[in-house]
């Protein structure tokens, strides 16, 4: 189990009613409980966790550098949830979009799978995608700078 599945998972336990959540799958078992002050508390850690590809951790470090100058001009599309990027429905399958595309609201710009499921992400504004500021395969956040469009 990756850590951003477990993060997700104490996300959940702690924005909901259940006080305690265990979860066996063939690489560990994971058991968080909620503390008393509503924070949960991870008791088993799994035991193996899957490394990152080594790809991905190499070029992680360029979009974050390239950020601040990103939000200098035009409209900046964010995640609108924590999961794995992925630029097209397919390993085979051409991007959805790629710097210099035009797109309209509403027109699918990039896939987030959360949790096993593949989550379309929609263009909330028209325009020209300018910059594209993850990484195919990279793990991200919510709120976290996706495309730029002017």
């Amino acid at each position: 189990m990756d850590l951003r599945k477990l993060k997700t998972l104490i996300d959940l336990v702690s924005d909901s009613n259940v006080s305690e959540l265990e979860i066996t799958e063939a690489e560990g078992k994971v058991r968080i409980v909620k503390g008393p002050v509503g924070a949960p508390v991870m008791v088993a850690a799994p035991t193996v966790v899957a490394p990152a590809p080594a790809v991905a951790t190499a070029a992680a470090p360029a979009p974050v550098a390239v950020e601040p100058e990103a939000q200098a001009s035009g409209h900046v599309v964010k995640s609108p949830m924590v999961g794995t990027f992925y630029t097209s429905s397919s390993p085979e399958a051409k991007p959805f979009v790629q710097v210099g595309s035009v797109v309209k609201e509403g027109d699918t710009i990039c896939i987030i799978e959360a949790m096993k499921i593949l989550n379309e992400i929609e263009a909330d504004k028209s325009g020209t995608i300018t910059r594209i500021l993850v990484n195919n395969g990279q793990a991200v956040e919510y709120g976290q700078p996706l495309f730029h469009i002017e």
